[in-house]
């Protein structure tokens, strides 16, 4: 693998400031879904970037009454692997766990 290319002291800077911001707005998508004030639904046909950068095991486990194991368990039943991001969901698979975990 090929080292990326050194960055100037500005340009790191940037990208962690990019970084921390992406986090904290995927830390307060995974916060709305536990307060219930975001549904499942909501969340799997949102266009936010951000949430199709969450995996869907965190995005499950961020459910109430869904925790690590009911999450994989689902995950295993629909057949969606462990590192599948919600922007890689098909169609299908997105009915499923709205049908398997409610709205």
């Amino acid at each position: 693998m090929a080292t990326p290319p050194p960055l100037t002291p500005e340009q790191r800077q940037a990208a962690l400031a990019k970084a921390a911001e992406a986090r904290a707005a995927r830390a307060d998508i995974k916060g709305r879904l536990k307060m219930g004030s975001m549904s499942l639904a909501e969340a799997l046909g949102s266009d936010d970037p951000n949430v199709a950068k969450l995996k869907v095991v965190s995005l499950l486990e961020s459910l109430p009454g869904v925790g690590k194991v009911k999450a994989r368990k689902v995950m295993d039943e629909i057949g969606i692997a462990d590192n599948r991001r919600v922007q890689g969901l098909g169609g299908q698979q997105r009915a499923a766990l709205l049908e398997q975990l409610g709205s």
